[in-house]
């Protein structure tokens, strides 16, 4: 309860504020006792215990709050938890890493069913028991990237296509169109779990938005009718992912390794969104750009970011333009409000419009911050005069 009560405060806090709660019930962490009691997101049981843990949430902050993320970036759990076993639970096999246990060809596809299947557990509860009276959305938020194929070759068309299904529709595919990928089928076959009857029935709850966390933008090369030396293995969907093609970056470079510039990939998801699910909800959950401490970014150029405002309104504009074509686009949000602890890279990159000194804890904003404000409200003119010109 005291947990419940803190989480109270804060949502009158934001409420006063006027600041819409928008809540993710889960960002990689699960508790240690489940990971213990039977292997956390391996086993089936975590679906009735997040299903618990969720309709606690809905009780006690559904009156208040009207948006709700079951799961933020999925992906990066089952992939980097279960198969290159760089982050917690830290399981991998074989080629993938050096791990104490895991099994890196099974696992990922065993943890997403079982997050898949939390999620459509959550999402029934809230239908059933606090939908009609709260009067909320709830859905899921996915780390994308925009993929490009290498060449015009219909070898690698196809690759980049089965990379978005190994991806991004290994998630949606199920919750929204009741099955696996068919990619992911040919190739996986019994590696990848069945559905149930009662597992269908659940997944037909659905959602109400796709949350996108998008970034950035990748090459893919086939590597199922071409031998690559680097390229994904068979249970990865057998294609090269790469940043540059002669030499080229596919965009410019950022502070962080794996950003390079790509604003028109934001519409591009976007309308494959719209196409791919029938034009289902979109919010964009994070999108933004990182200064890197390592590079030795002084204090007045972390300031002056002019680097984060161009970012932000070129992926404004291409978002702008996907919403004129009439995708379904309810939201956005840029990551992040302050700079924070970046996982792996601790606090060595600052995504933050305000700038942190992690010493005393002093918050400043950075030009972004005052930017924002004239790049959304630029941004809602530039709506609103193509509605009236409708």
């Amino acid at each position: 309860m005291a947990g419940i009560e803190h989480y109270n405060k804060l949502i009158d806090a934001l409420l006063q504020k006027g600041i819409q709660p928008f809540i993710t019930l889960t960002h990689y962490d699960i508790p240690q006792e489940l990971e213990e009691r039977y292997g956390g997101w391996l086993s089936s049981r975590i679906q009735d215990n997040f299903s618990y843990y969720a309709d606690i949430c809905f009780k006690y902050f559904g009156d208040k709050v009207k948006y709700w993320t079951t799961i933020n970036e999925p992906h990066v759990m089952a992939v980097y938890g279960y198969r290159l076993g760089s982050y917690p639970p830290a399981r991998c096999s074989g080629i993938f890493g050096n791990c104490s246990a895991g099994d890196s060809e099974r696992e990922p596809f065993i943890a997403a069913h079982n997050m898949i299947l939390s999620h459509a557990a959550a999402v029934r509860i809230y239908r059933t028991k606090h939908q009609k009276r709260q009067g909320g959305m709830v859905g899921i938020a996915l780390d994308i990237q925009w993929y490009e194929p290498f060449s015009n070759s219909s070898e690698d068309i196809a690759a980049t296509e089965r990379a978005r299904s190994f991806y991004f529709n290994w998630f949606l595919d199920p919750i929204i169109l009741g099955r696996y990928p068919k990619e992911m089928v040919q190739i996986l076959g019994s590696n990848l779990p069945n559905f149930s009857k009662n597992d269908l029935s659940k997944l037909s709850y659905g959602l109400d938005f796709i949350g996108i966390n998008y970034y950035t933008a990748n090459y893919i090369k086939d590597c199922l009718y071409a031998a690559c030396e680097h390229g994904n293995t068979w249970s990865e969907g057998s294609y090269y992912v790469t940043t540059e093609k002669d030499g080229v970056y596919i965009g410019q470079p950022t502070g962080a390794p794996w950003i390079f510039l790509y604003p028109q990939g934001m519409k591009k998801i976007v309308m494959y969104m719209r196409d791919r699910f029938n034009n289902t909800p979109l919010v964009i959950t994070e999108n933004g750009v990182a200064e890197n401490d390592d590079l030795n970014t002084s204090i007045t150029d972390t300031l002056n970011d002019i680097h984060r405002v161009n970012y932000m309104h070129s992926y404004l504009n291409s978002l702008s333009n996907a919403i004129r074509e009439g995708a379904d686009v309810r939201g956005y949000f840029v990551w992040s409000l302050l700079d924070n602890f970046e996982w792996l890279h601790g606090y060595r990159l600052r995504f933050g419009l305000h700038y942190v000194n992690y010493t005393n804890l002093q918050r400043i904003p950075k030009l972004s911050a005052t930017m924002y404000k004239q790049l959304m409200y630029n941004f809602n003119i530039q709506l609103e005069t193509h509605t009236a010109h409708n």
